[in-house]
């Protein structure tokens, strides 16, 4: 509602069952499921909860990130006898895909 200050718009929100709180974040990490993190830093988090559900409403700058597994990188070195390097190189190229990366790496 245009003209309507901060405080005003707050008791008016919790009237109508709405809490909101702001969280203090100095980062916020999405691990995604296909091995990419968002990663948003200064950001704004704001908690809102309506009828006892909290949602979360983030803001701030985005990057992103690959997360690649230590576990993931011992492996590949292991099974196709090479260093740190090159498996980490080939896990990337492999997307992920750890038998792909061994078999990248095996087959130069």
């Amino acid at each position: 509602m245009p003209g309507m200050d901060p405080r005003q718009m707050k008791r008016m929100m919790q009237q109508m069952g709405i809490k909101n709180t702001e969280i203090p974040a100095s980062r916020v990490v999405i691990e995604t499921e296909g091995g990419t993190n968002l990663v948003i830093s200064s950001p704004q988090v704001v908690e809102i909860e309506v009828q006892g559900q909290k949602s979360y409403q983030i803001s701030g700058t985005v990057s992103r990130e690959e997360s690649i597994k230590e576990d993931d990188v011992k492996l590949i070195m292991e099974q196709a006898d090479c260093d740190r390097e090159k498996a980490i190189s080939a896990l990337k190229e492999a997307n992920g895909d750890i038998a792909e990366a061994i078999l990248k790496v095996k087959g130069e």
